[in-house]
């Protein structure tokens, strides 16, 4: 690994000769300037305006120019030369707690190894109080063209030094919030809490991959195969409102559940302790009660009876029986009833 910065931390009298190692990188997929209409690179050429001519390299310095546009030349040795105690030195200033310093301040972060043997163990000493006391250390560093604060902290039982940004550097947050008093109700604010418990179930960061290198990746394999380019269909528009916001949440809430259904989504929202507000009912509808099996199998043999008196009493003047149609018509009156239980 690369190192980026040489110098000693001093924590106290103790000093711990150390190297910084960038802790990070970045996957970008390397593109550079083309001319459109033929393919050609483009390339960006150092142009002298008062030569008009190009120079090389090395012959690049930085400059200054002042309000009444005079320019001042500054070479790689002035820079080197600044009268900085944070050039070479790691000071520790003082020891708070993580929470006091706005991770809004944070900026990039470097690895912290040591330069010899010797440096170990003040820095296992530095790495355990701070574990020890759940602190981390303020300090300030210079960086190539730039002095910042910065902070030494652990992770994975290695001291990390992450610079920041300077407290007048963050900007006012006056007139982004939304304005006037604005009130949550106590059912949509237990509704919210459910939905966050419901997307970090079984989180992890490791998994999240970045979609967009991916699918630029892709456009360029097609390119370069000569095939169709992939597209992917365009999402329907998001509403620009919320007209019910426990509906949004609650329907927010099902789909997070991955579709378990309503019962799913209702046990969720009651796990929520949600008080819905109550809704009006429409006017039950007058009908008749459903009768049971039971009760139907009952109704159709008095039915029969009924029948089979009345086709008796009909036919007992005349000594004749019933008729294979009379069956019928009361086979099919008793087995009415049956189909629909």
């Amino acid at each position: 690994m690369q190192t980026t910065w040489k110098g000693t931390i001093s924590f106290g009298l103790v000093s711990i000769p150390v190297h910084l190692y960038s802790a990070t990188q970045e996957h970008d997929v390397p593109l550079h300037q083309v001319h459109a209409k033929d393919g050609g690179r483009v390339r960006m050429k150092r142009y002298c305006e008062q030569e008009e001519k190009e120079v090389p390299y090395a012959e690049i310095a930085k400059g200054y120019e002042s309000p009444d546009g005079r320019t001042v030349t500054l070479s790689d040795e002035d820079l080197a030369d600044l009268p900085l105690p944070s050039k070479k030195i790691i000071d520790v200033l003082a020891f708070v707690d993580e929470g006091e310093i706005d991770p809004l301040m944070f900026s990039k972060a470097y690895y912290v190894g040591v330069a010899d043997k010797a440096a170990a163990k003040p820095y296992a000493l530095l790495r355990d109080a701070l574990t020890e006391s759940g602190q981390i250390a303020v300090t300030k560093i210079a960086l190539r063209t730039r002095e910042s604060p910065a902070v030494l902290r652990v992770h994975d039982n290695t001291l990390v030094l992450q610079t920041c940004i300077w407290p007048d550097e963050v900007r006012p947050v006056a007139g982004i919030a939304p304005e006037g008093d604005v009130t949550v109700r106590p059912q949509e604010l237990k509704m919210a809490r459910s939905l966050m418990d419901t997307l970090s179930e079984d989180f992890d960061l490791a998994q999240l991959h970045d979609d967009y290198q991916q699918a630029l990746q892709q456009v360029i394999t097609a390119r370069l195969e000569g095939v169709e380019v992939p597209h992917e269909e365009e999402p329907g528009e998001a509403p620009d409102n919320v007209i019910d916001l426990m509906e949004a949440l609650r329907s927010s809430l099902k789909q997070a559940k991955g579709g378990r259904g309503a019962e799913g989504a209702g046990a969720g929202e009651a796990g929520a302790g949600e008080e819905p507000a109550p809704r009006k009912r429409a006017p039950a509808r007058k009908t008749a009660p459903k009768a049971s099996p039971k009760s139907a199998e009952k109704s159709a043999e008095k039915s029969v009876e009924k029948t089979s008196e009345k086709a008796s009493a009909k036919t007992s003047g005349t000594g004749a029986t019933r008729s294979p149609a009379a069956k019928r018509t009361a086979t099919r009156k008793s087995s009415a009833p049956r189909k629909a239980s």
